[in-house]
């Protein structure tokens, strides 16, 4: 099939006139087209060249070889070369040969379009007969042979980079930018442009438009536009690549364009045989060809390996794998583009995951041995590798090459303890690297990381214990059992904290016998609720867990107690039995006789058992007990006592005695169950006289208001209503020791107003006469005085006597019991 041509210049005055014109059209060119064509392939002369060049200076001029794109959808291939003076002498004349391609026709033999440079098919002149000759190919030139573009790639290779990613991007997006090529001359163009076709994927090169040379770029349409440096600059918007001058410096960021300049400079085009923007596939077939690439390529090519692994021919896979195992893993100062990166090692791994176990070990042991390399080296995620993952041969290497970063990294104290430090062990495991004095130091930091939270504060609740921890701890006697004795030591000095964090944390602790503080904390039962019997059975099934008896290791008994009650104390009854089980010797060897002492001394005011503790601890501790202890425990004994046969007499002058003479002092829990417990008896009665009078002369405050609160209870005035006899002891009580001290003025008073009158009051006549019965017999004017009190309006007039308003020098004298007798009515 012959190609439709056009011949076009400036020729003498004809049927279709003179000057520039179609000198020569084929039958198979639309007339249409014409106009179109004439606009894509003029020529203007550079300027710095001769205006009136000789034949020799003729042939330095540039040649514009042309691939236009049609409004038809065709392509207009065209070569235009400057031929000095045209037939009148005139200085300015060209001649442009062109093919026209129809839409989706290609050259013969699906040739590109940039082979036809200088192809001898070309005319410089149009056909005598003005027919063009028939044409059915164009050969190429041997300017766009393999070695002649490999030497003209190395002598750019500064340049190629930058160029394949502009080349990318308009590759991808044709509209998204025009490039422009500043070169000497415009064979170096079409050089550049069958680089660019070469990369690109057969059919995108076929697309491409392109012209080697023009003197005005910015009115160039073409994709890629040569130019001459005399040529007009190039405004903003298309991308620059001058070519004769210094390029740019810094790396290209894209890994495609970088990969296609290596394989360039390494003079391996035939790799572009099958070419394709997929970086993964390019970057592989150039590894495999020994073509050094860096690190973003080379990661790229593990990924498109492991996506493919089921699919790839296993010589294929088997050589990508030996180029990415060789591959040194080096530090960002060796330059080169040879650094290794994160993603590379992420990408590697990967590869190693999906090929290992698919091909012989021989094989993937050296890229497992590449992969544990970068991240020990590298830092990154190290490998769970497999004991038949490395040969000897592999792992002896590895074990020289890694052992003290191995170690230095199992030491790093910036790494979480949990995580890096441990995984590095394991590698130490797996290749024999020994780091047995790392261990103790090791536990210690898992001890402390375990048992404290983030924030440093104790963890509510148990939690699982992380995967990688387990594993170690399970899989590593020696850690182990460091770990273990740390954990255990952190039990004993903070049994709560560390049983809050580990409970239900399967931690394998039965692996070991020993560490009793710590099998307790992960191995006792959990409490079930505030009732006595619950935590004292939790308290022995705490013990059976230690694995050892307190008598052998009375530590055992603090730890247990902490843990049955954290931050509280045992009730009085708890702290008798866990007193009585176990003996006095046994707590003192542990060191909780304070804790039972505690209990006591705090013990709310509704733990009826106190006295009995009290009594217990000072008979089972009768030296031990600081002086302080002790006033406070006799104090508790002794109420006890009240109301029974062994209460002995003045009462309140001992209670009060102990309290004052206490060398430290007395706890207010202590202080308020004494006042309350001898306040009941001094109300309940019947009390002697005589403590009567020490309360009213005590003046003590707390005592005072103590009495007043059990005169109000309502179990007084329910025995109030009920009895004459105690009505009439009260009120006797209540009347006595007038001006004693102002403070018993002010609570008898109160309490024979708000509490006797009211029950007074409201007696039957016959109660009331039982009341006044009782304290006739009882005589010293106690009935008249009684009676004085309870008439009507006499109440405020007595009250101010028995306040003892009156001066004291006027008072008689006031023996203990005696009642003051009422003062003569007046009348108005």
């Amino acid at each position: 099939m012959s190609l439709a041509q056009l011949h076009y210049t400036s020729a003498p005055p004809g049927p279709d006139g003179s000057g520039f014109r179609f000198t020569a059209i084929s039958d198979g060119v639309p007339q249409g087209l014409l106009r179109e064509a004439e606009q894509l392939i003029g020529y203007e002369p550079p300027r710095d060249l001769p205006a009136r060049p000789d034949a020799a200076q003729l042939s330095r001029f540039p040649k514009a070889l042309g691939c236009h794109e049609l409004s038809d959808g065709g392509r207009l291939l065209s070569r235009t070369v400057y031929t000095g003076a045209d037939y009148s002498g005139r200085w300015g004349n060209f001649h442009a040969h062109a093919l026209y391609l129809p839409p989706g026709a290609r050259l013969p033999d699906g040739a590109l379009p940039i082979t036809a440079w200088e192809s001898p098919r070309w005319a410089d002149a149009t056909p005598a007969d003005r027919r063009p000759a028939a044409l059915d190919r164009l050969e190429p030139s041997g300017l766009l042979r393999r070695d002649g573009l490999v030497a003209f790639a190395a002598s750019r290779a500064e340049w190629l980079a930058a160029f394949f990613a502009d080349l990318r991007v308009l590759a991808e997006e044709p509209d998204a930018c025009q490039l422009v090529l500043v070169e000497h001359d415009s064979a170096a163009v079409a050089q550049w442009i069958a680089l660019a076709c070469a990369v690109l994927p057969r059919e995108v090169a076929h697309r491409l438009t392109f012209t080697t040379y023009t003197r005005r770029p910015q009115q160039a349409r073409q994709q890629i536009v040569g130019a001459l440096p005399s040529s007009e600059p190039c405004p903003p918007g298309p991308r620059l690549h001058d070519c004769t001058g210094r390029a740019a410096g810094g790396a290209v960021p894209d890994a495609w364009a970088d990969t296609c300049a290596r394989v360039w400079c390494a003079g391996r085009p035939e790799l572009f045989r099958d070419a394709s923007l997929d970086l993964g596939y390019l970057a592989a077939a150039a590894l495999t060809a020994g073509v050094a690439l860096r690190s973003d390529a080379r990661a790229a090519a593990a990924h498109w390996a492991a996506e493919r692994v089921g699919t790839l021919p296993e010589p294929v896979l088997t050589a990508l794998i030996g180029v990415l195992s060789a591959a040194t893993v080096t530090s960002a100062a060796t330059g080169a583009g040879t650094a290794e990166t994160g993603g590379e090692r992420a990408a590697v791994a990967a590869l190693l995951e999906r090929v290992e176990g698919r091909l012989p070990t021989a094989v993937t042991a050296p890229l497992a041995g590449r992969v544990l390399t970068s991240a020990v080296l590298g830092g990154g995620p190290v490998p769970a590798l497999r004991a038949g993952s490395l040969t000897p041969v592999v792992r002896d290497g590895l074990a020289r090459t890694l052992a003290a970063p191995l170690r230095s990294g199992i030491a790093d104290v910036r790494e979480p303890a949990t995580g890096r430090p441990l995984l590095l062990l394991g590698t130490a495991d797996l290749l024999d690297v020994d780091c047995q004095d790392l261990l103790p130091e090791l536990a210690g930091r898992l001890s402390r990381v375990l048992v404290a939270a983030p924030d440093g504060t104790a963890t509510p609740g148990g939690e699982e214990l992380p995967p990688a921890l387990l594993a170690a701890v399970e899989g590593h006697p020696a850690l182990r059992i460091a770990l273990f004795g740390a954990l255990d030591a952190l039990a004993a000095a903070e049994p709560a904290a560390v049983a809050r964090r580990l409970a239900g944390s399967r931690l394998p602790i039965g692996l070991h016998p020993g560490f009793p503080h710590l099998r307790m904390c992960v191995l006792a039962p959990g409490g079930t609720g505030p009732d006595r019997a619950d935590r004292l059975a939790r308290f022995h099934g705490v013990v059976r867990a230690a694995g050892v008896s307190p008598h052998a290791d009375p530590a055992v008994l603090r730890t247990a107690l902490a843990l049955v009650w954290p931050g509280e104390l045992p009730t009085s009854q708890e702290a008798s039995l866990l007193l009585n089980e176990l003996g006095s010797d046994i707590h003192r060897a542990a060191g909780t006789r304070d804790v039972l002492v505690d209990a006591a001394l705090a013990a709310p005011p509704d733990d009826v058992d106190v006295p009995v503790l009290a009594a217990d601890l000072l008979r089972c501790f009768p030296a031990e007990l600081r002086p302080g202890q002790r006033a406070a425990l006799l104090l508790l004994e002794f109420t006890g006592l009240l109301g029974t046969g062994g209460e002995g007499e003045e009462w309140v002058g001992r209670a009060l005695g102990l309290r004052a003479g206490a060398a430290e002092p007395v706890p207010d829990t202590v202080t308020e169950r004494v006042f309350a417990a001898l306040a009941r008896r001094l109300v309940d009665g019947p009390a002697p006289d005589s403590e009567l009078y020490g309360l009213a002369r005590s003046g003590e405050a707390r005592l005072l208001a103590a009495y007043e609160r059990a005169g109000h209870a309502e179990r007084v005035r329910d025995r109030l209503r009920g009895s004459p006899e105690y009505a009439a002891a009260c009120f006797c009580a209540w009347s006595a020791c007038p001006g004693v001290h102002p403070a018993w003025d002010e609570t008898r008073t109160a309490l024979l107003a708000k509490v006797l009158r009211p029950v007074v009051r409201a007696l039957s006549a016959e109660d009331l006469a039982g009341v006044e019965d009782t304290l006739d017999r009882a005589g010293g004017g106690r009935l008249d005085a009684f009676r004085a009190w309870n008439r009507p309006g006499a109440l405020g007039r007595l009250t101010g006597r028995f306040a003892g308003r009156a001066r004291r020098s006027e008072r008689p004298p006031v023996r203990h019991g005696d009642v003051e007798p009422p003062a003569p009515e007046r009348h108005p």
